[in-house]
């Protein structure tokens, strides 16, 4: 028999939206059970952020993905955050980005559909993309009508 991996990766996509939290939450929920890492990832590009704000710069845009980041983990998570979470700030589409992630991960967890407070990062197409072509298991959390996973 060939050698057992000792700790699992599991990826998860957020944007700030009230689906990516739930999902980042049951993400958390797996990763305690399985003893796996979780790195936890926002994606932004010029195109996801900057929608109707012709004046904003990527480096601004950058900082607001960088800040709904560390707003989502810590009020997850609470500070410091616990040793198996580590967080991913990655410029490109969400997509096809969560995807890349997803190469030697053991799953990616994603919400049903994004539409927060950075429209677009993870709509209810990049689930779908990411269950069509990701190169682990997807978990896709849909959000209940109190606001926790189904």
């Amino acid at each position: 028999m060939g050698k057992e991996k000792e700790t699992g990766r599991i990826v998860v996509g957020i944007d700030g939206s009230a689906e990516s939290i739930v999902a980042l939450r049951e993400a958390e929920r797996v990763a305690k059970a399985t003893g796996s890492w979780l790195d936890v990832v926002t994606c932004w590009s010029d195109s996801t952020f900057a929608a109707g704000q012709s004046s904003t710069s990527a480096s601004d845009l950058e900082n607001r993905a960088r800040q709904l980041l560390q707003d989502s983990v810590s009020n997850t998570f609470g500070t410091p955050l616990p040793d198996r979470v580590s967080t991913s700030l990655v410029r490109g589409q969400p997509r096809q980005k969560l995807i890349e992630l997803s190469d030697g991960a053991d799953m990616l967890v994603v919400g049903r559909r994004g539409h927060g407070g950075f429209s677009g990062l993870l709509l209810g197409s990049v689930s779908q993309a990411c269950v069509a072509h990701a190169h682990c298991p997807v978990l896709v959390v849909n959000m209940g009508h109190d606001g926790e996973s189904l």
